[in-house]
């Protein structure tokens, strides 16, 4: 779940609908940038399903005592996230194996550095599955699974620009993570490593350099859910019988 706190209510951001729109972006970019690649539509697949083994639990929203709001996606117990995450690879791997070979990495390369023993074991585990299905990929190529990575964390954090600030968001109140842009670690890819993106207005988002085809639109879906709410209904009471909010929101060239 992506949280924002706006004081009165909590606006809640499934996960799967956060990856809905890494897929939709990632959709958009300008095709020069998956020219090195011969598995654009299994890179498109992961950007939608990364995401994808938060579903069960993001229906039933888990309340942090110690914090006094919702669980994110950030600070959600690392044990019970290796159980999510395996499960979320493990659908991928049915319907596309190098879509899973990404999303392994991806959540492999969250918790690499955590010492837990099950972040640990969760670890080997995708070290494992990776090598195992690799030896299955006779045309399997490092370079190019490098730059298909990352595509895959371009489209995640670029969602969650979206996600995680508030619209129309003057650039001195972005979330942390992007007070100096976006930028893109280990890039192996040819998109630019570093972008400057800000919102333009409530509805628009302007980014330079531009790494998509033509201008375009994504729907964000939210819920938006009083604190007085939660108290008197209880989390997930609450969460169930709210409704379902959208919003568009466009993505231009900066000026």
């Amino acid at each position: 779940m992506i949280i924002r706190d706006q004081g009165e209510h909590f606006i809640f951001i499934s996960q799967v609908d956060h990856a809905l729109l890494s897929g939709e972006m990632l959709k958009q970019l300008d095709p020069v940038y998956f020219n090195h690649t011969s598995y654009q539509d299994a890179v498109i697949y992961a950007a939608y399903q990364h995401d994808s083994g938060w579903e069960a639990f993001d229906r039933q929203p888990f309340w942090n005592d110690k914090a006094n709001q919702p669980y994110s996606f950030m600070d959600f117990p690392v044990i019970p996230k290796t159980v999510l995450y395996t499960h979320g690879i493990n659908q991928v791997q049915e319907q596309d194996s190098y879509a899973a070979l990404l999303c392994s990495e991806h959540y492999k390369h969250f918790l690499a550095e955590v010492s837990v023993k099950e972040a640990k074991n969760f670890v080997q585990q995708e070290a494992e599955r990776q090598e195992s299905l690799i030896s299955t990929m006779k045309d399997f190529d490092k370079k190019q699974f490098a730059a298909d990575y990352t595509l895959l964390q371009f489209s995640d954090t670029l969602s969650l620009f979206v996600c995680l600030n508030e619209a129309g968001a003057a650039d001195k109140d972005l979330h942390p993570f992007f007070k100096n842009g976006l930028a893109i670690s280990n890039n192996a890819s040819d998109l630019p490593s570093a972008f400057s993106i800000s919102w333009a207005d409530t509805e628009t988002i302007s980014m330079d350099p531009f790494p998509f085809s033509s201008v375009f639109a994504i729907v964000l879906k939210y819920k938006s859910i009083s604190k007085t709410d939660i108290q008197q209904q209880g989390l997930i009471d609450a969460y169930e019988h709210a409704s379902v909010l959208s919003k568009t929101i466009w993505v231009k060239p900066a000026r």
